[in-house]
């Protein structure tokens, strides 16, 4: 196994003990629900009924990036990419980084027949697709200030005026569309003007009210969406609870009035030496610290999500690949668990077409972490197997019982369809198990 994995498994091992009985009692008190079904034939509670009930869907929701779209160098591949991407996920990022929506000023590529960018297919694109197969969308995002088109002038006034133009006419385009809001991403991050992005910082990085001003604004012009906080992964490094640098940030912005509606954080297993593995692995991947990162921000009363996710297996081989998907199994368990987890999102669903590398070349760029679910052939990993065990099996209710009258189960959130057998008749029922409802159903044959 690479060495690198065998550190973060070795921590994940030892730490997952100590979390096991709460993330077990979690899941049972925050993703379930209980369920009451009354079967009545003339007026009367029958005496004898059958009921078999499947979960179709989650009302949590399980995402990836959808960069890929139709981005593939085969017809086959896009197919298949579309088919897998549905039949896995409810969620999708779609992107907006402003240097790739508009890298020519006044032109943004919202069109299906703008001007192609890799790993950017188009808003338009994307939510067809979305709507086309009941998948949520979700921006990313207004002001990500590190990705910012290079034709913008460094001057924060110029730069303010501008940017409030973008996230009106995004807003005016796609407000119905896209519930989840993206508004800024990465400001605790080391400023860079990195020569591989296609964008670059700005002076407005540097302002103290950038958080405050782009969520006002965004809160102007998209009254009704979620408006959303990102970070990268130093929300789990340096963990100091309430003093924190992360929880700090959103506290002063909400003191401030900003209407922050969501929190996301990022986790991103990026180690190339074994070296950088040690600095932080401690904290990055013990369950305790993370557990303890989600309960100090559940303190500010907003939903989490975590946004991005690189998990690692740094090689094809079976072991590695193997580890990928323990780790997988053992961090979605814990993000799922928590009660104010709204969401958990991979980045990149296939090797080989991640950020900074061409297509297939696996010794460059996120490539070289191996950290998709399927390999460049589209065959499944573990990693994949994992997940769809995880949310098709293990969070996935499926019951068929014998009940009189009136039956009483629980179940996780989500739609089900119920077919009750009673006094030689069948009826069949779409039901939606929901949080925080009285969930009775009550069905006449």
């Amino acid at each position: 196994m690479d060495e690198k994995l065998k550190l973060i498994l070795d921590v994940f091992r030892k730490t997952k003990a100590q979390t096991d009985a709460r993330t077990a009692r979690d899941i049972e008190e925050n993703r379930k629900g209980d369920l009451t079904v009354a079967v009545t034939d003339g007026g009367r509670p029958v005496e004898r009924a059958h009921i078999a009930l499947r979960q179709r869907t989650h009302d949590f929701r399980f995402g990836c990036n959808l960069f890929m779209l139709d981005e593939l160098e085969t017809a086959e591949k896009n197919e298949r990419y579309k088919q897998l991407f549905a039949d896995t996920f409810n969620l999708a990022t779609l992107p907006f980084y402003w240097c790739d929506l508009e890298p020519e000023r006044g032109k943004p590529r919202f069109t299906k027949d703008s001007p192609r960018v890799y790993r950017r297919p188009t808003p338009d694109l994307c939510v067809e697709y979305c709507k086309a197969h009941g998948i949520e969308p979700k921006l990313h995002c207004l002001n990500y200030d590190r990705w910012s088109p290079r034709w913008l002038p460094q001057d924060v006034g110029e730069i303010k005026r501008l940017l409030e133009r973008r996230i009106r006419e995004i807003a005016a385009r796609y407000a119905d569309d896209i519930p989840g809001m993206g508004v800024t991403n990465e400001l605790l991050s080391t400023e860079t003007h990195d020569p591989m992005r296609p964008g670059e910082s700005t002076v407005f990085y540097r302002e103290p009210d950038i958080v405050e001003w782009s969520f006002a604004v965004a809160r102007k012009y998209l009254p009704h969406n979620r408006l959303i906080i990102n970070e990268t992964n130093n929300v789990w490094r340096g963990f100091r609870y309430d003093r924190s640098q992360y929880y700090m940030q959103i506290e002063r912005a909400l003191s401030r009035g900003a209407e922050i509606d969501e929190i996301g954080l990022q986790y991103h297993l990026f180690y190339l030496t074994e070296e950088n593995v040690r600095r932080t692995y401690k904290e990055m991947c013990s369950a305790q610290n993370i557990l303890n990162v989600l309960d100090q921000l559940a303190k500010l009363g907003r939903p989490l999500q975590i946004t991005e996710i690189t998990i690692p297996a740094y090689s094809g081989t079976d072991e590695d690949e193997q580890a990928q998907a323990e780790l997988l199994t053992a961090l979605y368990t814990l993000w799922f668990s928590h009660p104010a987890m709204e969401a958990i999102i991979y980045w990149n669903l296939v090797d080989g077409y991640a950020a900074w590398a061409k297509q297939g070349d696996m010794t460059q760029g996120e490539n070289r972490y191996y950290g998709g679910l399927l390999r460049f052939d589209f065959s499944e990993k573990p990693a994949y197997r994992a997940l769809k065990k995880l949310t098709d099996e293990t969070w996935r209710t499926k019951l068929d019982a014998d009940f009189s009258g009136t039956l009483q189960t629980r179940g996780f959130y989500g739609e089900y369809d119920a077919e009750i057998t009673a006094n030689g008749k069948t009826v069949t029922k779409r039901l939606h198990l929901q949080k925080g409802a009285e969930n009775r159903v009550e069905i006449a044959l």
